[in-house]
């Protein structure tokens, strides 16, 4: 930050420090000069440092959840990174690549060409001021003071999706207080509550595949309904546990909707009325499968992590 605002006030541009307590994406407020003038023209900027953020053709800065902020801002947002290093630093509009961008947006990239240095800030001030006045976002007529103030009030002060509903705001200042806690408390339930639910499915289709297995085939159906849950147990708990791995095991997730929409659902619509041959090629291919399926899902994933394991000992 030093940096920044050595530069741009030794080009008469004003320059005020954001609070760090209050600091929602922004470092800085800039109100740009012209002859010792104030011109209307504000902006603030984002300063970041670090090898972290430097890349193999640039440099870049991750949005995080600033991503409303700054495509929402009433002034320009302006990302700036010090290379630590070469000692320069890198801009871009964070604002303007926000609000052109489609989609979700992880990071902006500044390419090695925006280079904030002294012979550049004339081209830079040009850019700022013309998006600026594009946009509408130009203040007039305001001291000093006025203008800083009308800065914050754009940025967060008197908008009214920042004004505290008091029913709500203590719960919030808890989640606050509490927020890497409550994410791993909301993953680990938006994890659990699926196998909660399969296994409340199961419990509930439990007479009903006894029921269908015994009124159309001679087998146990204990065994039968048996071999076929545990397959479905063990196609959740993979699923479970390769989406806590970070890994989306897709062809698991559509064997286990196309078996459980077949094999769970039949048996409740059932009403005894459905020809034996039916019935009892249904109860067959379950077990079959149960039993194939169980093996195949073995196989894969026992052979998946013999190739990890082997690889991770090199």
């Amino acid at each position: 930050m030093n940096a920044v605002r050595t530069l741009l006030e030794e080009h008469d541009h004003i320059v005020q420090e954001i609070d760090g307590g209050n600091d929602h994406g922004e470092d800085l407020h800039v109100l740009l000069t012209r002859d010792g003038r104030r011109t209307g023209h504000v902006l603030a900027v984002q300063v970041k440092s670090g090898g972290k953020y430097k890349r193999a053709k640039g440099y870049s800065i991750p949005v995080e959840d600033h991503y409303d902020d700054w495509r929402n801002s009433r002034i320009p947002v302006v990302g700036i990174v010090f290379d630590i290093e070469t000692k320069k630093l890198y801009w871009v509009n964070l604002t303007a690549k926000l609000r052109s961008s489609k989609g979700t947006v992880k990071r902006v990239y500044i390419p090695r060409t925006s280079l904030l240095v002294a012979k550049a800030i004339p081209d830079f001030i040009s850019e700022i001021e013309a998006y600026i006045d594009s946009t509408g976002m130009r203040l007039r007529d305001f001291t000093l003071e006025e203008a800083f103030a009308a800065v914050s009030r754009a940025l967060d002060g008197l908008d009214p999706n920042n004004v505290p509903n008091p029913l709500f705001e203590g719960w919030a200042e808890l989640l606050f207080r509490h927020e890497a806690l409550m994410k791993r408390l909301a993953r680990l339930a938006l994890q659990v509550c699926p196998l909660l639910l399969i296994a409340s499915l199961l419990v509930f289709e439990w007479p009903y595949q006894v029921h269908f297995v015994t009124n159309y085939t001679d087998l146990n159906p204990v065994l039968s309904v048996g071999s076929l849950y545990i397959l479905i147990s063990w196609m959740v708990l993979t699923i479970f546990f390769e989406l806590r791995a970070g890994r989306r095991p897709k062809e698991t997730g559509n064997w286990l909707i196309s078996i459980s929409a077949l094999f769970l659902w039949i048996p409740v619509i059932d009403k005894g009325n459905s020809p034996r041959w039916m019935g009892e090629s249904l109860v067959i291919a379950s077990v079959l499968i149960s039993h194939f399926g169980l093996l195949a899902l073995l196989t894969f994933y026992v052979k998946r992590e013999f190739e990890r394991r082997k690889r991770c000992s090199k």
